[in-house]
């Protein structure tokens, strides 16, 4: 199998285009499949902050079987560490060693520079990211998913490591509720710090994705839950539409930001979405549950849809095939320059919401939700259970 071509190569080479960017997004689709060994990851150390979550545990699952060095799982809850450490040792004994735990907090930049010597990249996942408790907590959701940022990319730039991708949510963009006026916050603090350093030393990207289903923060398995209790399935309000991912495609995402994203970029990717109403029919009929869907109404802080690029994002994103591009703004504060020479050229496409993009129905989600192996195990051990 012919490897990647280096960016040098990619520079001189003419002929490279979105075809050859969709080559290298399956190229490392199968990376994270554990399908291939070589990679650009070989004998690298790779550092998840946040990395007991969701995410971080599909990172692993992708990552232990490929060439790479090691990897670093930063958090601050020693109890879900050592669960992960036994989870691994248990099922993928012979590579688990690659595996090294740091506690620590975001919050406090000593202890993430602690764990960050010798890192050459980082995968920054460390956030508040319930809605509820950061309405309720809002200076919590700043120290960690504002303040807490600022910490890793000082952190990271001190240590020279090559690339930090910073994971956001789309609640960041036009958002009405503390979680995402911190993570549009985060946002522009990794923006504004991607400027003040060069690409060649340390490249900082930012991912921008929905909901990932059967992640901490999905409701799919309360609704599982409930199930199995045999009570009523609670939904804020039917016609509410959400973005939806699987974890696998969370990953893959910030895997084609880390090769293909330039210091200072957000990407998103092109996300299909569905109601609420519709996802909760689509577990209820996996399921074969009789209970009934209650509606409960919209809680602290919650939207009717989200936004993955807002209308002034969307005036110069570039669009690359799967994903969007939206290049930061390099600028500076003479703004007298740009009256002289501004840019009065701008894109067509508008604002990309969980409204106009591709709604499934409900077969639709189904066969989504049935590509996750959680949802398969829970409908095994459902039914065996009946």
């Amino acid at each position: 199998m012919a490897l990647l071509l280096s960016k040098a190569e990619r520079t001189n080479n003419i002929q490279y285009n979105i075809k050859s960017l969709e080559r290298d997004y399956k190229y490392y689709y199968f990376i994270m499949r554990g399908k291939i060994t070589v990679s650009l990851f070989k004998d690298k150390i790779l550092l998840i902050t946040g990395g007991t979550g969701s995410f971080g545990n599909a990172v692993l699952n992708g990552f232990l079987n490929t060439d790479i060095g090691e990897i670093r799982i930063f958090s601050r809850d020693e109890k879900k560490q050592d669960d992960m450490r036994h989870d691994f040792q248990a099922r993928m004994p012979e590579v688990a060693d690659k595996i090294k735990f740091y506690i620590g907090d975001v919050r406090d930049l000593a202890s993430v520079k602690n764990a960050m010597h010798g890192v050459d990249y980082i995968f920054h996942a460390a956030a508040l990211k319930q809605v509820p408790s950061c309405e309720f907590f809002p200076l919590e959701a700043v120290k960690t998913n504002v303040i807490g940022t600022d910490n890793v990319l000082t952190a990271a730039i001190d240590e020279g490591v090559k690339a930090v991708i910073c994971l956001s949510t789309d609640k960041a963009a036009y958002p009405v509720n503390a979680m995402g006026t911190s993570k549009a916050m985060m946002e522009k603090v990794i923006v504004a710090k991607s400027r003040t350093v060069s690409p060649e030393k340390t490249k900082i990207c930012c991912t921008r994705y929905g909901n990932v289903l059967c992640s901490r923060g999905s409701v799919v398995p309360l609704w599982i839950e409930q199930i199995k209790s045999g009570k009523p399935i609670t939904i804020t309000e039917p016609e509410m539409t959400r973005f939806i991912m699987s974890l696998e495609e969370a990953v893959d995402l910030v895997i084609f930001a880390f090769e293909n994203g330039e210091s200072g970029d957000i990407m998103v990717q092109k996300a299909p979405a569905c109601t609420i109403g519709v996802l909760a029919q689509a577990v209820k009929e996996l399921f074969e549950s009789e209970d009934e869907i209650k509606v409960i109404g919209i809680r602290h802080g919650e939207k009717m849809y989200e936004t993955l690029l807002t209308n002034e994002e969307c005036s110069n994103a570039i669009d690359m095939g799967n994903f969007y591009r939206v290049p930061c703004d390099k600028r500076g504060l003479n703004y007298d320059k740009y009256f002289k020479e501004g840019n009065v050229e701008r894109n067509k496409l508008t604002e990309f919401n969980s409204n106009n993009t591709e709604l499934l129905n409900v077969e639709q989600v189904k066969e989504k939700l049935l590509t996750l192996q959680y949802i398969r195990d829970e409908i095994a051990a459902w039914k065996e259970t009946r």
